[in-house]
């Protein structure tokens, strides 16, 4: 299984808009960063989890020119505003492309995206097959796929387990019983939005805590603000075996 960082950046990206700070200054590469998304590559399957504001260029950069399933974790438009940039994937492949989320989240896309549901819809729209799931296991072309549901404030959203990998995004909850569904994972992702608190995403200290926790034998923090400072003295911080991704990063399991 190859893993791609597709964006590791928080919903403004990294640099925001008009920020000075002494990140958003850097010359590192690293230290810039997209909207947050992945692509797997599994037993010659490609997946992607959310389509971000970034995934027309995160696309193009990677130079992915085929797509078997797009997953989401939530609607929230930092994970979905990409999605009328299916559209090459149509001609490419010349197919629907099947999306995966929760009903909930279906009811959003009508609402962002009412011309894809129309009933005369006009030329050229996204293809799509849209595919309801719960928190459950289930099956994209052969591959099971396990949701891990976390809390983002009040909102429930998902994370899922791919085999030895997991990814968790946008999360400052996760009860126990969704946890026993990451034991065993060789390799985790999980947000860690500042060092300061705030309402609905892990701190880095709340993101260390439960890493060590759950005990993957590596954790990478994604989902990532200005505000966590530079990347590589947040990573000589870390504990081993928990570090920063960044973007294009590529993990191989």
């Amino acid at each position: 299984m190859k893993i791609t960082f597709l964006g590791t950046g928080t919903s403004q990206g990294v640099p925001p808009i008009g920020c000075n700070s002494e990140v958003c200054r850097s010359n590192n590469p690293k230290d810039k960063r997209l909207r947050a998304s992945i692509h797997i590559e599994w037993d010659g399957l490609s997946f992607v989890v959310d389509t971000g504001p970034d995934f027309r260029y995160q696309m193009i950069r990677e130079g992915i020119k085929h797509i078997d399933a797009v997953l989401y974790t939530h609607e929230h438009r930092d994970h979905t505003a990409g999605l009328d940039d299916i559209r090459p994937f149509n001609y490419l492949q010349d197919m629907k492309i099947p999306l995966y989320c929760e009903t909930r989240v279906l009811e959003s896309f009508k609402m962002q995206y009412d011309y894809i549901f129309e009933e005369f819809p006009y030329p050229g729209i996204p293809l799509v097959n849209f595919n309801i799931i719960q928190n459950d296991p289930f099956l994209v072309l052969g591959k099971t796929i396990i949701p891990i549901q976390v809390m983002h404030y009040k909102l429930p959203v998902f994370g899922f387990r791919f085999d030895s990998f997991a990814y968790i995004t946008d999360a400052n909850f996760i009860a126990d019983s969704e946890i026993e569904k990451l034991k065993g994972v060789k390799v985790l992702v999980l947000n860690a939005l500042r060092r300061e608190a705030h309402i609905s995403h892990f701190t880095l200290n709340e993101a260390v805590e439960l890493a060590q926790k759950i005990g993957a034998e590596q954790t990478y923090f994604t989902h990532m603000s200005h505000q966590i400072g530079l990347h590589d003295e947040v990573c000589n911080e870390l504990p081993q075996g928990i570090d920063l991704a960044f973007d294009c990063q590529v993990i191989v399991i």
